[in-house]
This record gives structure tokens, sequence and C-alpha cells, in this order.
């Protein structure tokens, strides 16, 4: 006890995990977190120049990463925008030829059959798209325009069928929502196990369904001044979780306590109990898996 006080300062205290004493610290003011509980980073990026044209250049990764909201939005507008003018275009073929004029004339050869006017050719566009095929309008062979177009109009619902659903489909099968059933300990404890000092928290998973390959590391952030003088505001550091004796490796059946030694290695190692309350610094912790129903990695901060 002597050593430790002379390591840590006179107001050190030891929790003793054998008996009922306990430490409460006192209230720190909330202040704005580097990484939220939820994973959401804080830190926005600006001034950077041609930040536009890098999203763009990149789009479905971009229409992945919006919020579901704008992702529907963007949906419905732009099928919606398509089948209108695609329908205009079919409308404008049969305006050009005089096809409706001649919309119950059975001597007179259309473009397409039974397109008297934009709600008609609207409803051959839908057909034709989703391949409901009626059978009461379709394309003649006197028509090489509406052949030209009706190629057209295939390669490129595919190509926005292909894109937009692909889109949806792995934003549904992201696996974020598997990490709220992962649950980490409200605080984090500084307490000796082993006879050694060590800063302690938990983790567990809800569900049954395990996670393979589960790995953990912790991440201390915080603001330091090198020997040359330059600042660096978010400076990162590794804490040691057991990478060196593989206790990173999680097994994650049942709530495990993940534990970093303060030992000369440690970047708390030369704060007392005071200063460790004083400091501005934040840890993240990330854990790396992948999800046994589903095969896909997942990453939790």
């Amino acid at each position: 006890m002597a050593a430790l006080r002379r390591k840590f300062g006179e107001d050190y205290q030891v929790v003793n995990t054998n008996r009922a004493t306990t430490f409460s610290a006192p209230v720190k003011k909330k202040r704005q977190r580097f990484v939220d509980k939820n994973g959401r980073c804080n830190v926005q990026h600006g001034n950077l120049g041609g930040e536009t044209s890098r999203y763009l250049s990149d789009l479905f990764t971009t229409l992945v990463d919006l919020k579901w909201r704008w992702n529907m939005l963007i949906f419905i507008l732009t099928y919606t925008i398509a089948w209108l003018v695609m329908a205009s275009m079919w409308w404008i073929i049969a305006y050009i030829r005089g096809d409706l004029n001649h919309g119950h004339d059975a001597s007179y050869t259309p473009c397409v059959a039974n397109v008297y006017n934009f709600p008609s050719a609207f409803l051959f566009f839908i057909e034709t798209e989703a391949t409901i095929g009626y059978g009461y309008r379709y394309i003649t062979e006197k028509c090489p325009e509406g052949i030209i177009l009706f190629l057209f109009q295939s390669l490129m619902g595919s190509i926005v069928d292909a894109f937009l659903i692909g889109c949806m489909f792995i934003k549904m099968s992201q696996p974020k929502k598997r990490a709220e059933t992962l649950m980490f300990s409200q605080d984090a404890v500084i307490s000796q196990r082993d006879g050694k000092l060590c800063l302690m928290f938990r983790v567990g998973n809800l569900r049954n369904s395990h996670m393979v390959s589960a790995q953990i590391r912790c991440k201390l952030i915080k603001s330091r001044q090198t020997p040359e003088g330059e600042f660096l505001p978010l400076d990162q550091c590794e804490l040691d979780v057991g990478f060196g004796t593989g206790a990173d490796q999680l097994f994650l059946v049942s709530p495990l306590t993940i534990c970093h030694e303060i030992n000369p290695k440690s970047p708390f190692f030369d704060l007392s109990q005071r200063s460790l309350m004083n400091e501005q610094f934040e840890i993240v912790v990330i854990l790396e898996g992948i999800v046994e129903t589903t095969g896909e990695g997942l990453f939790l901060t």
C-alpha cells in the first residue's frame, strides 16, 4: 500500500474487492466525446476542397452511408423520374408518328398498339419494365425507333435496378443492428487483480449466436506535445489488453472482463488519482468479429 501511495500520490485509494469498501469518483462535467457510445464519430472534415466530387466518384458507397430516409427518398425519386421520362419518350414517338390520331383505326399499324395518350404510354412502359405482359399493348414490327427505345429501356432498367436494389440490399444486410445486443459496462474501474493495478471493463453478448474470431482493441485518444514542441490534438495510443498473451481474442459466450495492466509501458503509469480525474482523454474500445448467422464482419466502437 505504501508503494502504491508513493507511486500514485497520497490521494490514491485501493478498492478492496473482498470488502464493502468503495470509492465514489466526483461527478465530472459532461463534455463533447470524440466517439459516441453508439459508435458515431463526432469529427467533421471541412475546408478540404473537392469534397463533393470525391463523394460522387464513389456514389455507391455514398448512398449506402446515407441515412434511411435519404435512401428511400432517392430510391422513390429515381424510379419516379425514370418512369416519367421513359413514358414521355414513348408518347413522343407516338405523337411524331401520328399514332394518337389513329388510335381506333383497325387498318392503321401504329408503333405501339393501343397507345392513345400519355396514360396509355405510361402503362405500356410499366408493363414492359415490370415484364407483366398483359398482351393488350405491344410493339409492332414497323417501328424501328420503338425497337431501339425498347432496347435502351431494357438496358437502362437493368442498370438502375442493379444499382439501387443492390444499394438497398447492402444497407439492409449491414450488421450495425447486431451491435445493439453487444453491451459494454457503463463505467470502467481501476483496481487490483492478481496483485497488479489494472483498468477493467466488461463486455457481453446478449444473443445466443456467437461472434466468430472476436478481437478487442483499445485506443487512448489524448492531446500531447512532442519533445520538439509539436502539439498533437488527437494523438492515438494503443492500450495493451492482452495482445502479447492472446487475451484480446475473445470467446464471447458469457460476459468477459477486459483488463489493461497499468505497468511502466502503460500511458496511465505516471498519473495519480487526482491527475487522472483532471486529464482530458478518451478511451475508444473497438470490437471486431464475424456474425455467426450471416458470416458478415462486424466493427463496433
